[in-house]
């Protein structure tokens, strides 16, 4: 075992060879070398780490060092960045603050350094409300400078990249809380490969055993088309090669996440998921053509070597993303195969792979048009943050709404072209152009033609808005919008209403009460609630504001019954000869205190479910990958772990959430659904029934079998102890002649 002496010089020799490998990677860059800066930096951050150690036992400087290597050699971006990495911990962590950092290091690395400290820990910690306006704050900084939010994302890429140090439980959170809003930020940053990246370390702790498997069988079956791929690449090559392209192909490998993800939303097996590998073609342009002309005429020289599917073709050259993304997708019939083969420039595929940084190099080299979706998007995000919600919670959900949108583009009258979210309304489109225009639509004209505001945008349409000075925001307005902006202008637009008829209902109360001569007192609150099956204050005077409420007979309402008769609170009250009696009201019965749950050891589910639930949206059954959520009542709530709802709690309750193994005794039956697909033949649903009945000896307590065109498809609700039951007899039943597939429903 090394002195500690001896520990000391292998650690300056570690954080020496990293901080050099750092220093070889930034001079490798076209940035202007500020060396002596980047130097100042690391000794300030090593000096104030100085003794800390994470949790692999590693120095932790090592962290601020990796996460500055990923700044400058994935993502490309310069010395101000990687010196804000290498003291993005030093003020959450030592005993710095910002001023320091701004008289050591000026404003602007003080400014993100301060934006990476308000969201340390994670975008929620014990208390969400608070840490979810520490994220509101974030985004404000996004707002003036989005490489806050970058290397917030380089940070979090190496958490994920040394998660396995970690004790389960917060596995989960972090896991989750990537996959919730860290994921979807990447890809809007247009940081495609730090995405994905971020996708499947998050999936493999998720679902460690699944991961394994899909991973081996996506390398077995790589190796498998290498031929072919080959065989593939042999007339492209010498199509481009006469067209005088400096060129180079690539194949693009589906991630293990991607794969799971068209598994789950289409049930099919990874048998079926055709689309494995992607042949890319990243070409130099030649000048004096524009490189979409140039992407046309390669499509033009593929196609005529092999046919294209009509419907597979993705044109984002002509209209780029929103993070800027552009490239032309083409799928061709090979061999008896669909190929997707993606053609791009190297300035393309340079900004499809790093994003923002990209589009800063290529923005000073002259091409001012690239940044300009992207800025649109956060220049909509400035516009949240104008008049935001006063819960910071439902602002993170706005904003997760803004990340995952899909989008198409859409005209004005005047022919402007504008990019909207897939799915989204004519509504959507009027809050869009402005909210005045939003709160006051009555309609819209798309290509023409008169139609209502839930009416749903196409690429493609020409829309005129229709508005009227009557008009005012309605309830179902709210049922129809999807886009993160018209959300939220509706809910600040309901919000300010609410408040003002709570207002007035409030005024109501108080002098009904008053003409009563009766006190308004958390007694006849209490009572009022029960009466009206209301939960709080501002409920109750919203209602009375909006006059829903019966408040004529309130004597009956407030006059407690007891086991001598009926006494009259209002008498007692009118009584001149006595003081008023004291209205008692029975205390509500606190929930039995359970022994608290040790959240740092795994909790064990078994055949007696005395401290735990098994939860209704998900309904996990044994061999599931499942987390335990501990409730105020100190009840672990057990969920699937791609559970929505768990989703949510492991990023916005991530302190609550611990890991828990099950350890059933095959005592226990769950019911659950298996759908099976196949060519309908004579005797198939025997053949069926004896394998489940018979072979497996199950019960099963629904049947429902549908047959159209000679194909059939089933559903079987059947009893299980495990998972491991369902995949035996579904291994079992692909064994029959006719059964395609077989797959378990997700509750």
């Amino acid at each position: 075992m090394p002195t500690k002496q001896e520990q000391i010089t292998e650690d300056d020799k570690l954080i020496r060879q990293e901080f050099d490998a750092l220093i070889h990677d930034y001079l490798n860059t076209n940035h202007r070398k500020r060396v002596e800066k980047i130097t100042k930096a690391f000794n300030f951050a090593n000096s104030a780490h100085k003794g800390l150690r994470r949790r692999s036992g590693e120095p932790y400087i090592m962290h601020p060092l990796a996460v500055a290597r990923i700044v400058v050699k994935e993502i490309g971006l310069g010395s101000t960045s990687i010196c804000s990495a290498l003291l993005h911990d030093v003020v959450e962590d030592t005993d710095y603050t910002v001023e320091d950092i701004e008289n050591l290091f000026g404003s602007k690395i003080a400014q993100i350094v301060d934006g990476l400290t308000k969201i340390a820990g994670g975008v929620f910690g014990e208390r969400a409300s608070e840490q979810a306006e520490n994220f509101r704050k974030l985004i404000l900084t996004m707002s003036e400078d989005v490489r806050v939010i970058i290397i917030k994302i380089a940070d979090r890429l190496h958490n994920m990249r040394t998660l396995a140090s970690l004790p389960e439980a917060k596995q989960y959170k972090i896991a989750g809380e990537t996959q919730y809003i860290y994921a979807p930020l990447a890809h809007r940053l247009g940081l495609f490969r730090i995405k994905t990246e971020l996708e499947d370390l998050s999936f493999k702790y998720e679902h460690p055993d699944t991961f394994r498997m899909l991973e081996q069988k996506l390398n077995e079956k790589v190796k498998e088309n290498q031929a072919f791929y080959q065989e593939l690449s042999v007339p492209i090559n010498q199509k481009l090669h006469e067209m005088g392209y400096t060129y180079k192909l690539k194949e693009r490998v589906k991630t293990v996440y991607s794969i799971w993800k068209k598994m789950s939303k289409h049930n099919v097996e990874f048998e079926n998921v055709y689309d494995l590998v992607a042949l890319r073609i990243i070409f130099d342009p030649k000048p004096g053509m524009s490189e979409r002309d140039q992407c046309w005429m390669i499509y033009s020289a593929l196609t005529s070597i092999y046919k294209p599917h009509p419907e597979r073709m993705r044109d984002w050259v002509s209209n780029p993303k929103p993070n800027g993304y552009e490239s032309l997708h083409v799928t061709l019939m090979v061999g008896g195969q669909w190929v997707e083969v993606q053609i791009r420039s190297t300035r393309m595929d340079d900004i499809a792979e790093r994003g923002l940084a990209a589009h800063w190099k290529y923005k000073e080299g002259g091409v001012e048009e690239i940044e300009s979706e992207l800025d649109k998007w956060l220049r909509e995000i400035k516009d949240l943050l104008k008049d935001p919600s006063p819960d910071a919670v439902d602002f993170l959900e706005t904003f997760k709404l803004s990340l995952h949108a899909s989008e198409i583009f859409v005209f004005t009258p005047k022919g402007d072209i504008k990019t909207i979210k897939k799915g989204a309304t004519a509504l959507d489109f009027a809050f869009m152009l402005h909210s005045d225009i939003g709160f006051h639509c009555i309609g819209a004209k798309v290509n023409h033609n008169l139609v209502p505001l839930s009416y749903r945008l196409q690429s493609g349409d020409q829309v005129e808005i229709l508005t009227s000075k009557k008009q005012h925001p309605q309830p179902e307005w709210d049922n129809f919008v999807v886009t993160a902006h018209a959300k939220s202008r509706l809910q600040d637009w309901f919000k300010k209403q609410a408040k003002a008829i709570a207002k007035a209902g409030k005024a109501t109360l108080e002098e009904t009460f008053a003409k009563q001569n009766v006190e308004l007192n958390d007694g006849a609150f209490m009572r009022l609630f029960k009466y009206f099956n209301l939960s709080d204050r501002q409920s109750l005077y919203y209602q009375v504001g909006k006059n829903v409420l019966d408040l004529s007979d309130l004597p009956k309402i407030l006059t407690p019954k007891s086991k001598k008769g009926i006494k009259n609170l209002f008498g007692i009250l009118g009584s001149s000869s006595n003081e008023p009696e004291v209205l008692k009201l029975p205390a509500h019965p606190e929930a039995k205190a359970n022994e608290k749950i040790d959240r740092k050891k795994t909790f064990i589910l078994t055949d007696d479910p005395k401290d735990y639930e098994l939860a209704e949206c998900c309904h996990p059954i044994p061999g599931d990958d499942v987390l335990g959520y501990v409730d105020e009542d100190e009840i672990v709530m057990v969920h699937k772990v791609q559970c929505p709802v768990a989703s949510k709690l492991k990023a916005s309750q991530g302190e609550r959430i611990i890991s828990v193994k099950w350890d059933m005794r095959n005592l226990t039956w769950f019911p659950e659904t298996i759908e099976i697909k196949g060519i309908d033949k004579k005797g198939i649903l025997v053949d069926i029934l004896k394998v489940i009945s018979v072979a497996h000896d199950m019960n099963m307590n629904k049947t429902v079998m549908e047959s159209n065109d000679g194909i059939f498809i089933g559903k079987f609700h059947i009893l299980v102890h495990n998972t491991q039951e369902i995949e035996d007899v579904r291994r079992d039943l692909l064994k029959i002649k006719g059964v395609n597939f077989v797959g378990r429903v997700e509750g």
